[in-house]
Order: C-alpha cells, then structure tokens, then sequence
C-alpha cells in the first residue's frame, strides 16, 4: 500500500483569519518598530512587497531569504543587512501581537491528529514567505506546535512560493512521495488548489476562510469545513 501524505496550508486553513485583517495589523506593528530606525513607513511597507514579489517570482536557484534580502539590498543598499537583527527581533517579539488578528478552530489540530492516526504524514505546506520563527509563531497560534509536522516550509529552506506548481514539486521531492498520493487541503482557490492540481496533488478547499480573488467555480474542488474535510480523507485514503 502507497503512502499517503496530506498537506496543509496555514494562514485561513490550520489558523482562521481575515488575510486583509492581518495583513494590515502585521504591517502597522513592523512599522512601529522600524520606523525609529529611519525606515519611512509607506516606503518601507512598498519595498516589503517588493521583496515578498521577488519570492513569489523566485526559480529555485536560492532560497527565498537570499531573493528576499538581495531586493531589499537592492534598494536600501548593503547597510540594510545591519538592520536584519531588528527584523529578527520583530518576529520574536512584537509579531507575537499579531496573533489578536487570527482565530483559533479546535478542529484544526483534531485534523491533524486523526490524519497522523490513520498514519499519513502531515506537512506544513504555508506560502514560504516569512521566516521560521514567524511560521513556528503562527503554527503555536492555530493550536498546534512546529512537531505537529514532518515538515513546514519557511524563507530560509525553499526556493519556490505559491502559487508555482514547482512549489509543491519540491515538496514532493523532499518527502520522497509521489504526487498521486499526496492531498492539499487549503484555503485558497489559486495557490492551495490550481497550483497543488497542476503539480498533480488531490486538493480538498477548506471553505471556513475562503479566497477566490478572480470568483472562480469551485464546483468541482471537495470543500467544506472540517468535519466534511476529515469525511474526504476517510475516502481519499
């Protein structure tokens, strides 16, 4: 019997969340903190999506934390790597607050568990744009902890982002596994389940925060909720 793997997203899937809610209290607290610094907010929240785009489009060639850092070098020139301690920090401290923008759903880590039960090896397969202490922050805000996984992906241990099918392509690798055996469960129409559908994966498209940016027909994803999810792997399996 092939082994089954099951993926999942993080940020609207494992932890509920508004993304334009977060995305604005995340961005309001990095500005507090850099802007004594001599970072002028708006540029400073224009040059973070500059960088996050550069990750996006990254081939694999580096990870994203060297595509990431290399954009902002870029613009601010070499003495913004004197400043990447006060990014760490952020994420280890003042980050921690962003967790006031997020929910937590029980259910999530009852999915977890009941497909770590059946035996499936469970990943963490989050956009890979923050850092690990970022990523790990957010996993302990959905309920669960980093060990929960077989693997989780961050800026500093991948080369791809979502929505590139090879994003999931190297996830495969990693793991050894074959796509046919492989389900992604996420929340987001684009990146979670077109882009894991190309790469070969089955999706399950969890409905609870759901993001359809182009109002796609996701008639033919399973979806749900849960409990309806966790129905989906007693049969996928």
């Amino acid at each position: 019997m092939k082994q089954k793997t099951v993926l999942f997203d993080l940020d609207g899937t494992l932890l509920p969340m508004d993304q334009d809610a977060f995305t604005k209290g995340y961005f309001t607290l990095l500005v507090q903190k850099l802007a004594p610094h001599g970072y002028d907010p708006a540029a400073l929240v224009d040059n973070i999506w500059a960088g996050t785009a550069v990750m996006v489009a990254n081939d694999g060639t580096r990870t994203n934390e060297e595509a990431f850092w290399s954009k902002l070098v870029h613009i601010y020139g070499e003495k913004v790597r004197q400043d990447i301690p006060l990014f760490d920090a952020f994420y280890r401290e003042e980050f921690q607050q962003a967790k006031a923008f997020c929910g937590q759903n029980p259910k999530a880590r009852e999915a977890v568990t009941a497909c770590k039960k059946a035996g499936y090896p469970v990943v963490l397969a989050t956009n890979p744009i923050f850092p690990a202490v970022a990523t790990e922050s957010r996993i302990r805000w959905a309920g669960l902890e980093p060990e929960d996984f077989a693997w989780y992906t961050t800026y500093e241990n991948i080369g791809y982002s979502k929505p590139n099918p090879a994003y999931y392509q190297h996830i495969l690798t990693r793991l050894g596994a074959q796509a046919e055996d492989c389900l992604m469960v996420g929340n987001d129409v684009d990146e979670d389940m077109g882009a894991a559908q190309q790469a070969g994966l089955s999706v399950f498209l969890l409905t609870d925060c759901l993001i359809n940016r182009e109002g796609k027909n996701i008639t033919p994803y399973p979806q749900g909720d849960f409990d309806a999810l966790m129905g989906f792997v007693q049969s996928w399996a």
